[in-house]
């Protein structure tokens, strides 16, 4: 299918490369994004070899490199800090490290930029007031008083998407895990080489995010699924670390600003069903929104990205092509969105436990796998 008028609702991680990755081929693209300053959260995220391939696919590895910090392996640590496994991790791309760690902010500036420059509409500020499918094409109506029509429609819109709702009422809703995560910036030490991990009933991750710069991720078990006040919000994350490693809790003492932490209470979601609606298709975590714990939120939205761009590409029809996306991603994103899960069932008590030095090996095999 050439040519095609396209919507994508949604400006985050997996919008923007599905952008990136339409607009090679040639159809144009309009973006909308709710929030009007564009803005992402300033802690850091961790990408692993399958997101570096994806970045040579949308010929985006070198800004996306020249951002970030790569490494080979991941620790694996005990509770009280003594280092248990160096897993090594494959390297997809030759030249180019096995794993990044890269700023939220500085991801996103790399992936709008170029977004801008591939000729898309990027419109900020702007949602959805209504989508009607007739089955020629999409009208949509904006909360700017605007309207569209479109070939099709991408959802792309997070873990709560509206568009999924409109379109699938019945796909049901994100899950509560019954564990949170904590996310603060911390300066790197010197010897800060890769992720090191820290296993125990709460978990730590230290990640390389600049030459400057780490983030310290932190899950802890919160049953009741509680609300934090903002005021305080840098002492209660201390609070947690009380019981880990000697030396996490001394790196501890620098969570000082309120501001800086990120508190998410961690969801879940997986869409067994169709992952479209007529001329209305989902990625991302609108439909297999994970936990944390393998690091692949991110790279299965990258991945959608450009699965979905290569069966538009080669179709008749979008049904078709929406189907063939489906059939290539479901058994990866159910592998990951469920391998997830039972890691964090196992750290908080509702599971068997998890050898994360295993999940971690299996993990990176089934993403070496071609998309």
């Amino acid at each position: 299918m050439r040519n095609l008028d396209i919507l994508i609702i949604g400006g985050g991680i997996g919008g923007l490369t599905s952008a990136i990755a339409l607009r090679r081929d040639g159809h144009a693209v309009t973006v909308i994004e709710k929030d009007p300053e564009w803005a992402v959260y300033g802690v850091g995220i961790i990408q692993q070899g399958n997101v570096l391939r994806a970045m040579k696919e949308l010929d985006l590895l070198d800004d996306y490199m020249d951002a970030a910090v790569g490494f080979d392996f991941v620790a694996i640590h005990a509770p009280d800090g003594t280092q248990m496994a160096k897993v090594p991790t494959p390297r997809l791309v030759e030249g180019y490290p096995a794993n990044v760690g890269i700023g939220r902010p500085a991801l996103h500036e790399v992936l709008g930029d170029r977004t801008i420059a591939s000729g898309a509409d990027v419109r900020l500020g702007v949602t959805v007031d209504s989508i009607d499918d007739d089955g020629d094409g999409v009208t949509v109506r904006f909360s700017d008083g605007r309207e569209g029509r479109y070939d099709i429609v991408i959802g792309a819109d997070g873990v709560y998407s509206d568009t999924r709702a409109r379109v699938m009422p019945d796909a049901g809703a994100p899950e509560y895990t019954g564990q949170a995560v904590w996310r603060y910036n911390l300066p790197r030490p010197d010897d800060l080489d890769s992720l090191h991990v820290y296993n125990g009933p709460t978990g730590v991750g230290l990640v390389p995010i600049s030459a400057e710069l780490m983030y310290m991720y932190v899950t802890t078990p919160e049953p009741d699924n509680p609300w934090y006040d903002k005021h305080g919000l840098a002492r209660t994350m201390r609070e947690k670390l009380a019981g880990t490693a000697p030396s996490i809790r001394e790196l501890a003492e620098a969570i000082t600003d309120d501001d800086g932490v990120v508190y998410r209470p961690l969801e879940t979601m997986m869409l067994y069903g169709a992952w479209h609606e007529g001329r209305v298709v989902l990625l991302g975590d609108a439909v297999h929104a994970t936990t944390p714990h393998l690091g692949q939120g991110a790279g299965m939205a990258i991945e959608d990205s450009i699965v979905l761009a290569e069966e538009l590409a080669k179709a008749d029809t979008a049904q078709e092509a929406f189907e063939a996306y489906r059939a290539r991603r479901f058994e990866r994103c159910k592998y990951i969105v469920e391998s997830s899960l039972a890691i964090c069932h196992g750290q908080i008590g509702k599971g068997s436990p998890v050898d994360n030095h295993k999940a971690t090996a299996e993990m990176f095999e089934v993403t070496a796998q071609a998309i």
